[in-house]
Parts: structure tokens; C-alpha cells; sequence
């Protein structure tokens, strides 16, 4: 299912593979929460903007229009017209992100919707039952995000909470994938490495986690409000006892050089919300660094977003043009720089196993990681 073809110090170039496809990593997971890209990009555009694999959100598409809806269409591939591989997140960090209105318990959680207000329960069983419903290739274990920094003893009986749940989820898919009707009976999956900002609690969570033998493990709870200087220091503390036959999946983060930092300290998969959001405000990533394009200097500016992308957008359109959209308000305009940061994060990752291939990402790390994150 994974397997790791060249290294260079800790950062892995791979191959993975699912019920839907193979998968070159590093890879950044594109993020349709709710089944589709914010900006009004379809599945066919996906394909054209070099998306190898799309997440989804188990709380939100279960919410909203109901994981037995997706079922009885056959699954979320079929829903949405998607036939790569699919990661579904368990709903965990938005149950966390929803702390005014939750409840936590060694069952699970009670919370309220965020769009009607009706109670829901959800813990590892009912997780693992939304997204088998979904069908998605990689299931998340069902965990709780701790908000960085807390209390020491409260992030430890979190851990060891995670983990009790994190067996109920195991037992409860491979039940699922048994069974007859199964969408996907290849469903995997990845546990979810927890501990703060606790170098000591990170290490043996993910010892423990480890001895399940997973298909893949990913690093939740970071970048929920510490520095990127401490979570960089929590990955060079952690990677090394993650297993290295695995898939690690740095979850939820982030900006081109925290993908870059974070390949070079061993991770494999990546997923943010970030180029689609930003884009939506006018914020384009660049070979050059960021271009906010409300800024009036780019009125008149006939040249592309990017002058060294070949995306679609750069292509055809100018950046007095897609600016005029963004202030008009044209929805045209969310779509062409979503359409655009996508890209750019889907050939950055590209550039990526390219210059691991070829022994030199130590090189592309310093020419490119300060650089991109610079303001033009």
C-alpha cells in the first residue's frame, strides 16, 4: 500500500496505493469539505489542476445531506463524479472547533449542529460508520484536538482517551469492511498522533498508536495556535518514532514552506484549507512569494497571476482582470484564483518529488522555502 523509493536525510519520495488509484508523495490533499472546492471547482477541474487526492469532512457531509443520502447514491466518488482516491476526516477537529457546544465523554461526544441546532452523537463507532457510508479510500480514527497550549494532565488523559478510541475504530471498520453491502470494503484506516505541545506525551502516543500496525499515521493538533517554530521542534521530536513503512500525514497544515519544512522532517501527506481560502480574498501564491491582489497597483497589470505558472488562469487571464471580478464581486473571480493557488500548491509538490528525485531537495529547500513565504 505505500512504500518509500528514495530518501535524502529524513525526507521520503513515495508511492501509495488504494482502491482508487496510486498516489505519488509527497502529496497535498486538495479540501472539498463538503464534497466540492470552495470557488466552484469541480471534480473535472480537479483532474486539470493535478489533484491527486480530494478530503472531505465526515461531520459536515453527515450533517448535511446526510451520509444514508450519499449511500443510497453510491458512495461519495459517484456523489460528486470523483473517481481518485478520497480521504474523509472523522469530524474530530470540527467537534473541537465546536467547543461552546460540545460535550466530551469516554462514549464520545454530544454536540449541537452548527446549522439547526439538533443534538448529535458522535464517537468511534459512529465515525467509522459515517464514512463507510462515504466510501472514502482513508478513514481517520475518531480523536480529540486539544487546544495548544493546555494543561499538561488534561492533554495526557486526552492521549489516552484517543487511543482507547482509536481500538474501537479499528474494530469497528474491520467489521464494516466485512460485511456484504460495504462501499468500499478497502476502506483504510490512519490513527492520529496527539499530545500538544508535550515533546514526552507526542512520543508515547505515537509508540502506542504504532503498535496497531495501521496503514498510515497522521499528526493532528498542531497549528491550533502555537509557533511554527514549536511545531516544527514537535515534528523532529515525533517523526522518528513514527513508523517509517507508513504514510505520515501532517494534518491540516499549511503554508508552501511549512510543506516544505515539513518533507524535509519526514512527512508524506498534507492537507489545508489555506490556498482555497486565501485565494477567495485575493491572496495568490507565487514562484515569487504572495501577491494580494486587492492592492490598486494591479490595476492596470496585464501580466498573469504568476508569470512562471502554466495553469489554466496564468494562461488566459490578467491580474487587472481578475481583480476587476474579486471587487465586483463576480463569482468568476473566486473561481479563477482558487483555480490557480490550487495549482500552484498541486506543481509545488510536484517540484518536490522532483528534486528528491534527483538528490537535491537540501538545494530546493534553500532556494525556495524563505522565499515563498515572503509578501511581494
Amino acid at each position: 500500500m505505500f512504500e518509500v523509493i528514495k530518501t535524502e536525510g529524513r525526507a521520503r519520495r513515495g508511492v501509495f496505493t488504494c482502491a482508487h488509484g496510486t498516489v505519488q508523495t509527497p502529496v497535498f490533499q486538495n479540501v472539498g469539505t463538503q464534497g466540492a472546492i470552495k470557488g466552484a471547482v469541480s471534480a473535472q477541474d480537479l483532474k486539470e489542476l493535478g489533484c491527486q487526492i480530494e478530503l472531505s469532512n465526515t461531520y459536515h457531509l453527515h450533517v448535511r445531506p446526510g451520509d444514508q443520502i450519499i449511500r443510497q447514491m453510491g458512495g461519495l466518488h459517484k456523489f460528486m463524479n470523483w473517481d481518485g482516491p478520497i480521504l474523509t476526516d472523522s469530524g474530530g477537529f470540527q467537534v473541537f472547533s465546536l467547543s461552546s457546544l460540545r460535550r466530551i465523554k469516554e462514549e464520545g461526544v454530544y454536540f449541537s449542529s452548527h446549522v439547526d441546532g439538533r443534538k448529535i452523537f458522535m464517537g468511534p463507532e459512529e465515525s467509522m460508520r459515517i464514512q463507510s457510508n462515504l466510501g472514502s479510500d482513508i478513514a481517520m480514527a475518531f480523536d480529540e484536538c486539544c487546544e495548544n497550549p493546555s494543561p499538561y494532565e488534561y492533554v495526557k488523559a486526552s492521549c489516552e482517551r484517543t487511543t482507547r478510541w482509536l481500538y474501537r475504530c479499528k474494530a469497528e471498520l474491520d467489521r464494516l469492511n466485512s460485511l456484504p453491502d460495504t462501499v468500499n470494503p478497502h476502506q483504510m484506516l490512519f490513527g492520529i498522533n496527539q499530545g500538544g505541545t508535550y515533546d514526552d506525551l507526542r512520543i508515547e502516543h505515537m509508540k502506542a498508536i504504532a503498535e496497531l500496525d495501521l496503514p498510515g499515521y497522521a499528526i493532528g493538533g498542531l497549528a491550533v495556535g502555537e509557533s511554527t517554530e514549536v511545531m516544527y521542534h514537535i515534528l523532529d521530536e515525533v517523526i522518528p518514532y513514527a513508523p517509517e513503512n507508513k504514510p505520515r500525514y501532517l494534518m491540516g497544515v499549511g503554508t508552501p514552506s511549512n510543506i516544505i519544512e515539513a518533507v524535509w522532517r519526514g512527512v508524506d501527506f498534507f492537507d489545508c484549507v489555506m490556498p482555497t481560502r486565501n485565494a477567495r480574498h485575493g491572496h495568490i501564491f507565487t514562484w515569487d512569494g504572495i501577491r494580494n491582489l486587492n492592492n490598486a497597483k494591479y490595476q492596470l497589470d496585464d501580466k498573469p497571476l504568476d508569470e512562471h505558472c502554466n495553469c489554466p488562469v496564468c494562461r488566459t487571464y490578467s491580474r487587472a482582470y481578475v481583480r476587476h471580478l474579486l471587487k465586483a464581486g463576480e463569482m468568476l473571480g473566486q473561481r479563477l484564483t482558487v483555480m490557480h493557488n490550487l495549482y500552484f500548491y498541486n506543481n509545488l509538490m510536484v517540484e518536490i518529488r522532483k528534486a528528491l528525485d534527483e538528490n537535491r531537495f537540501a538545494e530546493f529547500r534553500a532556494q525556495w522555502s524563505e522565499k515563498l513565504a515572503q509578501r511581494i
